[in-house]
């Protein structure tokens, strides 16, 4: 009986250490949670300020045609520039960490979680089945122990009633016999149910031997190889989390560096020069002012200087009429919207400038119209040649509105010159050409006249020939070598097997193939060259295995390979 409370009581205890590690791991389970949702919301906070200061970067970035990109000539707005660069690099380490801080750790540890939950799982069910067995060998030992003193106490009965009626006189020779056998059935029974308590006592000393020093010691050390793989892996998780921040740092500290070199790079002489150079006035400071003699009968005029901050309005009106138009330092300008053509609101120098800068612009045009006028007119000149290709006719009507653009832009030029001319005290004589008037210009202005009476006698739809290549050469001259008896050779293409690639080709215009032995292109397209320019300006090109034509050599950028070249 002893013996029987002592396994009872070591049950009881073994399963309250089984509640206890039971609560124990799942108390770990939850520390690592806390930890990865730590380490998740870190991440959405790195990703947050990335983006806030992505966006501060953004927000004081020069806007386009604004004041601010104009003040990006000054050393130290430009170093703010650089450091807003600097900044939006800066952030984009944020996201980094943000980034290795999800698949380094968090999504490493959510892995882990779901196959520590699973081995937890398996180390308790096999616990709760090893108590389950030795408890139900347990019973099995308790129910063939009280079998077998049941038995027991029965043969003892059956025993005493033989003797009872053996040792009565009375009682039948038969009931005698019968009271024996029944002993003796009884003393078996119990022989029998001794020998199976005997058996199942045995078995569950085995089987407890076995539990306590076997299994349970094995899921007890499973349990704490788990606890402690738990607790590396949250160590190494923390280790981890300090060296995203760690690598980083090289990073930040070049865009820190950046930031301190643009710093650095401010020239306070220089801005200022900056600022001098550009409100630069050209006006020279007004002469001495005469003395006036005070005679009887005689009053003395008011004397306003020009230079004056505080000029009422009633002097401003005796001001001259010649200095109306004179903006000196500190005295502001009411009209600062768009000004007259001439620039003659503004300083003689800020004129000059806007002058020169307005007449390059319009150089700029007139090239760029000359340049699409000398390739349409070397195309007229293919057609003419080759009829099949096109109809010469129908680049007419476009050449003639490139004519009367030239002659338009080249009459701004001429204005704009002359009002140069003047700020610079150098004015043009109506003998003389304009002084920055190009020769180029005067050989197109005298083939214009020829192509506008061509085009009077035929005038259909013109292609789209709009492209800005700037490029300069003679139309006389292109049109004379499309005009060489070499020309028709090339175009004649004839049943001839598949040309060799010799190079590839860009194109830097659009161009409208319509006519027979031309392709279309598009600009930026990539081709190949299969056939380069004879010296009538069309080159060969390939598309595709079916596609392939002629478009003008001024159309695109041609690359020949080494072989090619050489050849």
């Amino acid at each position: 009986m002893e013996s029987g409370r002592a396994t009872l009581l070591r049950e009881q205890q073994l399963k309250d250490q089984f509640d206890n590690l039971e609560k124990h791991t799942q108390s770990g389970i939850e520390f690592v949670e806390r930890y990865t949702k730590f380490v998740k919301e870190r991440s959405e906070i790195e990703i947050n300020y990335a983006k806030q200061i992505k966006n501060l970067s953004k927000k004081y970035q020069p806007k386009k045609n604004s004041k601010e990109e104009e003040e990006n000539k000054y050393t130290s707005c430009r170093a703010f520039l650089s450091t807003l660069n600097e900044l939006n690099d800066y952030a984009g380490q944020h996201e980094v960490i943000a980034e290795n801080l999800t698949s380094q750790i968090i999504t490493e540890l959510l892995r882990y979680l779901t196959e520590l939950k699973a081995e937890r799982k398996s180390h308790f069910h096999d616990g709760r089945k090893a108590q389950q067995h030795i408890e139900c060998s347990w019973k099995q030992l308790e129910s063939s122990k009280r079998r077998f003193e049941r038995d027991c106490k029965e043969a003892d009965r059956a025993q005493q009633y033989f003797e009872r009626m053996d040792a009565d006189i009375n009682v039948t020779k038969a009931d005698v016999e019968k009271a024996r056998q029944q002993a003796q059935m009884r003393h078996q029974m119990a022989a029998d149910s001794k020998s199976e308590y005997s058996n199942f006592l045995t078995k569950f000393n085995q089987e407890q031997n076995e539990h306590y020093y076997t299994l349970i010691p094995n899921i007890f050390q499973k349990l704490q190889e788990m606890e402690e793989r738990r607790i590396e892996r949250v160590g190494v998780s923390m280790k981890t989390y300090a060296e995203v921040d760690r690598e980083v740092l090289p990073i930040v500290g070049k865009c820190l560096d950046g930031m301190t070199k643009a710093a650095e790079s401010i020239e306070p002489k220089t801005d200022s020069k900056q600022v001098v150079e550009s409100y630069k006035s050209g006006f020279e400071p007004p002469g001495d002012v005469e003395f006036e003699d005070y005679g009887p009968g005689q009053s003395m005029k008011r004397t306003v200087s020009e230079t004056s901050l505080s000029n009422s309005r009633g002097e401003a009106k005796e001001r001259p009429s010649k200095s109306k138009g004179k903006l000196w330092p500190f005295i502001k300008n009411k009209n600062k919207g768009s000004g007259p053509e001439d620039f003659s609101h503004l300083p003689p120098e800020q004129r000059r400038k806007k002058l020169q800068a307005k007449i390059d612009d319009l150089n700029k045009d007139i090239q760029k119209e000359m340049d699409q006028k000398d390739a349409l007119t070397k195309m007229k000149g293919v057609y003419e040649k080759n009829p099949q290709m096109g109809d010469p006719a129908s680049v007419d009507p476009r050449l003639v509105e490139m004519a009367m653009n030239i002659e338009k832009l080249q009459s701004e030029v001429q204005k704009f010159e002359g009002w140069l001319a003047e700020v610079e005290g150098r004015l043009p004589s109506k003998s003389d050409p304009p002084r920055r008037q190009s020769g180029l210009y005067e050989t197109q202005n005298s083939n214009s006249s020829t192509v506008a009476n061509n085009c009077a006698q035929d005038r259909e739809s013109s292609p789209d020939g709009s492209y800005t290549e700037e490029q300069s050469s003679e139309t006389q001259v292109k049109v004379a070598i499309a005009n060489t008896p070499e020309f028709d050779d090339e175009f004649d293409d004839g049943d001839e097997e598949t040309l060799p690639t010799i190079g590839t080709c860009k194109a830097i215009y659009q161009f409208e193939g319509h006519n027979e032995g031309t392709i279309s292109v598009t600009e930026g397209e990539l081709l190949y060259v299969i056939e380069e320019d004879k010296g009538d300006g069309w080159t060969r090109v390939r598309r595709n295995e079916e596609e392939e034509g002629y478009v003008p050599t001024s159309y695109v950028e041609v690359l020949l390979e080494t072989n090619a070249k050489d050849s």
